[in-house]
């Protein structure tokens, strides 16, 4: 009789760890690279407020998100860092509903502490030998970068071949702007432009910020949007709350990012 109790409490057990993990979900994320971080905190807080969900991320270049999804990948949230890859794939028919910009960026230029180049301001970006690295141009942080530059050349302490001469220096041209940012901080770059949310206090550590005035900084732009065909299209709808919600832009913010409601710089 001991026996058959054991079994039938073994049992028990069995079902009710089955049970819990059949509620167990994830929620599949896409999100552009440079929102890493402020994107792990707001999972944290996505997931203590529904347990048995955990959220899963795809962090790459918006680009590589965008074709990913048009091929067929499966996800819940796409949140791009420019409102072009979000376009692109709302027209390829991948979204549902009207995406929504949740967050701004702007540019650094980022150099190591070792500083090699000796760069200390940024007509220095021309000097031949400069090894720069950028985001290639298809990429958010690429397409900014080469805007900023031509605003940059605009200016009147500037050549009019400003632009040109930086580019001139490239190195490479990454497919992310987690690239960018790996190639500065081993010392493989004179320098590179990222967003200011990219130079966290760990990688603080490792580069300097060279700041961009204000007049020609580029305003990234962050939409985020739920996946067509989400099997958690709820709670893909929920986490896009979170990102819009007080608490979610608080947390942006706190990730040197700005929040939705930015003005135009």
């Amino acid at each position: 009789m001991r026996g058959l109790f054991a079994v039938a409490a073994w049992t028990l057990l069995v079902l009710a760890a089955s049970a819990s993990a059949a509620e167990r979900v994830t929620l599949t994320v896409f999100a552009a690279a440079s929102l890493d971080a402020p994107l792990r905190e707001l999972a944290r807080e996505f997931e203590r407020a529904e347990p048995g969900v955990r959220v899963r991320f795809n962090l790459a270049g918006s680009q590589q998100l965008a074709a990913q999804l048009e091929q067929g990948a499966a996800a819940d949230v796409f949140a791009s860092a420019d409102e072009r890859w979000m376009a692109h794939a709302d027209s390829a028919g991948v979204l549902t509903g009207r995406p929504v910009v949740f967050a701004h960026n702007v540019l650094v230029v980022i150099i190591p502490h070792t500083n090699p180049a000796r760069i200390s301001r940024l007509q220095d970006l021309t000097r031949p030998g400069i090894q720069l690295v950028v985001g290639a141009s298809a990429v958010p942080v690429g397409l900014y970068t080469r805007e900023m530059l031509a605003r940059l050349a605009a200016q009147p302490d500037y050549p009019k071949d400003f632009a040109r001469r930086v580019l001139a220096n490239v190195v490479s041209e990454e497919e992310s702007v987690r690239g960018v940012v790996n190639k500065v901080q081993l010392g493989e770059a004179d320098a590179g432009v990222v967003y200011r949310s990219d130079v966290t206090a760990a990688l603080a550590r490792y580069v300097s910020e060279l700041p961009l005035p204000a007049a020609v900084n580029v305003r990234a732009t962050y939409p985020v949007a739920v996946v067509r065909g989400s099997a958690q299209r709820a709670r893909a709808e929920r986490f896009v709350a979170l990102l819009l919600s007080a608490r979610g832009q608080a947390i942006l913010a706190r990730h040197r990012m700005l929040p939705a409601t930015a003005a135009a710089r």
